[in-house]
């Protein structure tokens, strides 16, 4: 109860900082004592603060407490599919400093866990002397195991069963969380946002795969089997293309960023393909769009119309306050949002269901590296309940 007790009070204060110690006991309904207790440790621990005096309320003025956000410092790890990307981050989500890797996707597991390795090293030795890191959080990409912290299946890499947590921990010895990119770029968004009370959300990761980052009450939704938010691979076309799951139609095979470059291949005339320079990628065909192309934009509009159709039944099973979009997809959403929004206004079954909040991502590229950090301070701050 004592640790349980330990948790509420941090919590209180990263959420109402500064505040003091008499709004914490009334807030939190944990006895005056109790709560002086709690503080006391935590002061001792410098993970709490002592910061300016608040308004008197008829007696002394009220010290008042704020997370010691420059104290400690975690390491982000955004793997794959693509590069390893790392980060050192204060307690409040600030970037101290970053980097990026060679490219991965020719590597094994083995040559993957060296690289991992050699990154979180290589920022550690370009961070100032005397920083303390209390976790390394780890955004991997595929399905995940957290309790274990082993990489199942890396779809895109073809890896398999990567013992990342173990390798890490004992490598550095510090402590390691590991999480789906998904999953952990819904975290980055809830914690570091600031989308004031929202406790219930679902976040889209687009770019070389799709999946989904759900929270609920403020918790994130793993499903019985640790795969829930996995939209990609919904059904949208029972007679579509093979997915490399093995299904027909998912929505990753239609809203990729290879299945936009395909598409408007398919579109496109002869001539106009002649004319461009280079291969078609996705993000081409939104510089193109930029341009005015005709074609371009409307695979996009027709790109906004797909997501649309998993986002209208993602808010028809599980209602959330807001849904936000990230990914590379994402960076097109000027041409792709309006079509997601139609989608939402021709298919909802109400006016409230209709009238959900679909944004972009408001942490950009940033979202699943700081996912990442979220997720272990999400552990430092409160049991996580995996639900």
């Amino acid at each position: 109860m004592k640790s349980v007790n330990r948790m509420i009070v941090l919590n209180m204060i990263r959420k109402k900082s500064p505040i003091s110690r008499a709004q914490i006991a009334q807030e939190t309904q944990l006895t005056p004592p109790t709560v002086s207790s709690i503080v006391k440790e935590l002061i001792e621990s410098e993970l709490v603060k002592e910061t300016q005096l608040g308004e008197s309320q008829g007696g002394r003025k009220p010290t008042l407490l704020t997370i010691n956000h420059l104290r400690f410092y975690v390491i982000g790890v955004d793997a794959g599919p693509s590069h390893i990307k790392t980060m050192i981050s204060d307690l409040q989500g600030n970037i101290i400093n970053k980097r990026q890797s060679k490219s991965i996707i020719s590597m094994n597991e083995e040559e993957f866990l060296g690289a991992l390795k050699e990154e979180i090293r290589e920022i550690i030795h370009e961070a100032s002397i005397g920083i303390e890191f209390i976790g390394i959080g780890v955004a991997m990409h595929g399905a995940v195991d957290v309790e274990t912290g082993i990489g199942l299946f890396a779809p895109n890499l073809g890896w398999r069963n990567i013992p990342i947590k173990d390798s890490l921990e004992l490598e550095f010895g510090i402590s390691v969380k590991v999480e789906n990119d998904a999953r952990a770029m819904a975290m980055g968004e809830y914690w570091f946002g600031e989308y004031d009370d929202t406790e219930s959300l679902v976040t889209l990761n687009i770019g070389r795969g799709v999946g989904a980052g759900i929270i609920i009450n403020g918790q994130l939704f793993y499903g019985a089997q640790s795969v829930a938010g996995e939209i990609g691979h919904m059904t949208i076309d029972l007679n579509g293309e093979l997915c490399e799951c093995g299904n027909r139609g998912c929505l990753q095979t239609l809203t990729t960023g290879d299945a936009i470059a395909k598409r408007a291949k398919e579109a496109m005339s002869a001539k106009m393909l002649n004319e461009l320079k280079g291969d078609l990628s996705g993000a081409k065909v939104y510089e193109l769009a930029k341009e005015g192309n005709e074609v371009a934009i409307q695979v996009l509009w027709e790109t906004g119309k797909i997501i649309g159709i998993g986002i209208i039944n993602l808010v028809h099973l599980l209602n959330p306050d807001k849904i936000i979009i990230g990914g590379g997809v994402s960076k097109a959403s000027e041409f792709i949002m309006p079509g997601i929004k139609a989608t939402i206004q021709e298919r909802g079954l109400t006016q409230q269901v209709k009238d959900t909040e679909v944004i972009e991502s408001k942490l950009g590229s940033y979202s699943t590296i700081k996912g990442a950090v979220a997720v272990v301070l999400f552990h430092l701050f409160h049991p996580i309940e995996i639900t």
